[in-house]
């Protein structure tokens, strides 16, 4: 776990089969079936690991085939949201879907670089996860937060999860919103001229979905 700025909390779980994944992830050579694979196992294992001791939950009276008995279940009663940023969060979210099958998701559009935010208000007893493909200078991530925040959705009601997390970009993020707790797999120190992480996973659109997504519909030539 580091400390950033305001107290920004970003938990990088030490556990061996999350190092491997991203492993997978910065591996210039894995195709993008494999590079599809490994960042929903990701997403899996990160949203274990933030929803740990954070996950609503409630005990119950019920029976065995042999006697009556306590049990810890997640309480149905607290919504949870899951957003995720941008065409690239949908692969961490497919992981994180395993783990918070009930959960309820909203997919954020994106026209033209400007991110559309959640419409409507969101309860105040909602929890909610953001799954950001990569955390790189924090701009996308940022104006979501600020939206967010305008919404009323700001501190321990609110899990950032991410593959992989720059310096730079944390510590933008934790300027301005410091309340914030992110899980991500790594963190590398520095960005590019062009704003990628480096050493980085790579452009993460086009490898988890081998360029078959378009940014606009095919016209005859």
């Amino acid at each position: 776990m580091a400390t950033m700025v305001m107290a920004l909390r970003v938990v990088v779980p030490p556990h061996p089969l999350i190092g491997h994944w991203l492993g997978v992830l910065r591996d210039r050579h894995t195709p993008s079936s494999l590079y599809a694979s490994a960042t929903a196992e990701l997403g899996r294992w990160l949203t274990y690991e933030a929803v740990r001791d954070w996950l609503p939950h409630r005990r119950i009276q019920l029976e065995t085939p042999l006697a009556a008995a306590e049990a810890d279940v997640v309480d149905p009663a607290v919504p949870l949201l899951a957003l995720p940023l941008l065409t690239a969060g949908l692969g961490l979210w497919q992981g994180g879907q395993t783990v918070l099958p009930s959960a309820q998701v909203l997919h954020l559009q994106d026209s033209l670089g400007v991110i559309t935010p959640p419409a409507g208000p969101i309860s105040s007893r909602c929890g909610v996860l953001l799954f950001v493909a990569e955390l790189g200078d924090g701009e996308s991530l940022l104006q979501l937060l600020d939206d967010l925040s305008a919404l009323g959705v700001t501190g321990d009601r609110l899990r950032v999860i991410t593959s992989l997390a720059s310096g730079p970009g944390l510590k933008a993020v934790g300027e301005r919103h410091g309340s914030l707790t992110i899980y991500a797999a790594g963190i590398d120190p520095d960005l590019n001229e062009a704003g990628a992480i480096v050493p980085g996973i790579g452009d993460v659109r086009q490898r988890l979905f081998g360029g078959t997504v378009l940014d606009e519909m095919p016209t005859d030539t």
